[in-house]
């Protein structure tokens, strides 16, 4: 498992490309906000967060695979991970943040990903 990234995976740097070139500005992994978010825009107070399906136990094909080897730990692990994103997003929202999860498998179509941060941003 050390191999595997937590920071600068492909997702986030594409949706980070993607928000350079729309001509956002942003910081990432800011320490002092709950759940250090992917992407940071101060400015607007938005936050968002670039989720692997697996790692976080998304609804997609990816998301519902179950290993098989070690099932009871690797479950323990997912779903800590699942309960730690609601926790971190629900503080997160307290202090007034608005918050966007964008899913590994939703970053292959780039125009939706821009309509979607858009969207977002603008609100």
């Amino acid at each position: 498992m050390a191999a595997i990234k937590s920071k600068n995976t492909s997702p986030e740097l594409r949706v980070r490309s993607c928000l350079h070139r729309m001509g956002f500005r942003f910081s990432l992994h800011r320490r002092e906000l709950p759940g250090r978010p992917d992407i940071v825009l101060r400015t607007r107070k938005k936050v968002i967060f670039v989720h692997g399906c697996f790692w976080h136990m998304h609804t997609c094909r990816h998301g519902r695979v179950k290993p098989a080897s070690n099932a009871a730990f690797w479950h323990k692990k997912r779903s800590g991970n699942v309960e730690r994103d609601r926790r971190n997003q629900r503080e997160l929202r307290k202090l007034g943040w608005g918050v966007l999860t964008i899913w590994e498998c939703s970053i292959a179509d780039e125009d939706k990903l821009r309509n979607r941060l858009k969207k977002f941003l603008e609100d």
